[in-house]
């Protein structure tokens, strides 16, 4: 049974298209067929249900699915445990940081750069979803993630805690108010986070909960790009504290959220008990130098 047909199966079920897991592995889509074929002729069963609208699994494609997600972690486990016979004097890294997060570990990718120049640090960008998805599946040895996670699973080291505030253009209803809660905004159009951010599902979780469902007029993962539309009137957003503080007053208003409060709850995430490569041991040890760990800012 090759590796590389395990690879080009998990593949497909994650991406749940021929094409697309074909584009992820830079080949045709034959090959994928090609491939999954040879899968089933040598297990002796199918693993496709061939009549099913949408890509779904036979009980036999779900048990290969699980073994394979296992094997392939295992054998990336060996490949670092045997690149660890030498010294950390070159290599690479792959860190999952959300976009919306990267300011925050600008300082820790300047010193680890200082420290280690032969380490080619690669940054995972995409949203806390499917960062948490990456490390699950042994893709990623470190990853930020939004809390909670599950300890049982992840060792955590915390990153940063701090409430989303409303920023809305300035010359609106809000600058009359020193604070808003979430129901206050149900009438509003919103600024929201992509869908796969973690902290979108958290947002409207909590809108839900308040009594309506948001009006979302735009979506970013950037916090600047979100401020921008504001700006111009398309609506308002929730940002974390410590981007509020950065925009120009002159242009923004910006509030706490009260009732209730949301969390920007960070944190630098590791499968609990897995093995971590030396470059990414020697990354949390920057980490811990400089972030302030169990910071919460509720200012």
């Amino acid at each position: 049974m090759e590796l590389r047909a395990l690879r080009y199966f998990v593949e497909l079920v994650k991406q749940k298209s021929f094409t697309a897991a074909a584009e992820r592995m830079h080949v045709t889509q034959p090959t994928i067929s090609k491939m999954v074929k040879a899968l089933e002729t040598e297990i002796g069963a199918p693993l496709l249900l061939r009549e099913s609208r949408q890509l779904a699994l036979t009980d036999v494609g779900e048990i290969v699915y699980r073994r394979a997600l296992e094997v392939l972690a295992a054998h990336a486990q060996l490949e670092a445990e045997l690149r660890e016979l030498g010294a950390l004097a070159r290599g690479a890294l792959t860190i999952g940081i959300p976009s919306m997060g990267g300011p925050l570990f600008t300082p820790i990718v300047a010193t680890f750069r200082k420290r280690y120049p032969n380490i080619e640090l690669k940054l995972f960008e995409r949203g806390s979803k499917a960062i948490e998805a990456a490390l699950n599946d042994g893709e990623l040895e470190l990853g930020v993630v939004l809390q909670p996670a599950d300890p049982a699973v992840f060792e955590l080291l915390p990153v940063t805690n701090q409430p989303l505030w409303l920023i809305a253009q300035r010359g609106s209803r809000w600058d009359k108010v020193s604070e808003v809660t979430l129901a206050d905004l149900a009438d509003e159009a919103f600024i929201f986070y992509g869908e796969g951010y973690a902290l979108n599902d958290v947002m409207l979780d909590a809108c839900r909960a308040a009594g309506f469902t948001p009006t979302i007029v735009g979506r970013s993962g950037q916090w600047e790009f979100m401020a921008s539309m504001v700006e111009t009137g398309m609506g308002v957003a929730l940002l974390p504290a410590q981007y509020c503080r950065r925009l120009d007053t002159g242009s923004f208003t910006c509030r706490p959220l009260v009732g209730p409060e949301i969390h920007w709850n960070l944190a630098i995430g590791w499968r609990r008990n897995a093995y971590l490569s030396r470059a990414a041991r020697a990354w949390l040890e920057v980490a811990r130098e400089i972030l302030p760990v169990n910071h919460s800012d509720s200012e």
